[in-house]
């Protein structure tokens, strides 16, 4: 369990970015990999993707392809929603956040220049992810190291949820930075 009813909401925020933060630094952790929704052409659109830093300021900042669907999805409405899930502690957390992204910028030039060479050749690709192949190994084509598509994408939360599922009743909690991340209970 990650909180409690007797936990103050204080307690409860703190507690949630440190589960955040661990997730971010910790590959074994399951927040390590969060579910990110954005606004598609016909229908809402979710994949899995890596949390690779979580900063100071609470930014999720997670590594993509410039060319893929969800920086197209993200170019054309910025509000994206992160989900993350615990299944021992069985806890999820939703996370509503506006995105930036970051595409041959300072941030993305100074976080490429630490990816490792044999890494690099995800950014690299000669066709962008998605594109329509006839044989799988037509999707491995790399294309020169010097043209990347690495992209960073920035989500800065504006609302946090937390639900504890419990036997002896769920516990949901609501966070607003509207209201400098002051919290309230929900029903769950």
């Amino acid at each position: 369990m990650l909180f409690q009813n007797t936990d103050t909401l204080e307690e409860i925020l703190q507690t949630v970015k440190h589960e955040l933060h661990r997730g971010a630094l910790d590959a074994k952790h399951p927040f390590h990999w969060v579910n990110l929704g954005t606004f598609g052409k016909d229908f809402p659109e979710v994949r899995t993707v890596v949390l690779r830093m979580l900063t100071q300021d609470l930014d999720f900042l997670v590594f993509t392809d410039f060319r893929s669907e969800k920086c197209r999805d993200l170019r054309k409405n910025q509000k994206a929603t992160l989900h993350f899930y615990h299944p021992k502690k069985q806890v999820q957390i939703r996370v509503n956040a506006q995105t930036k992204l970051h595409f041959q910028d300072e941030l993305a030039n100074e976080i490429w220049n630490t990816i490792p060479n044999h890494r690099r050749s995800e950014y690299t690709g000669a066709q962008a992810p998605g594109t329509s192949i006839s044989r799988p190994e037509e999707g491995w084509k790399e294309g020169i190291s010097s043209d990347h598509f690495f992209c960073v994408l920035e989500f800065s939360p504006v609302e946090i949820e937390a639900l504890q599922l419990r036997r002896e009743g769920h516990l949901r909690v609501h966070f607003s930075k509207k209201a400098d991340w002051e919290g309230s209970w929900l029903v769950p």
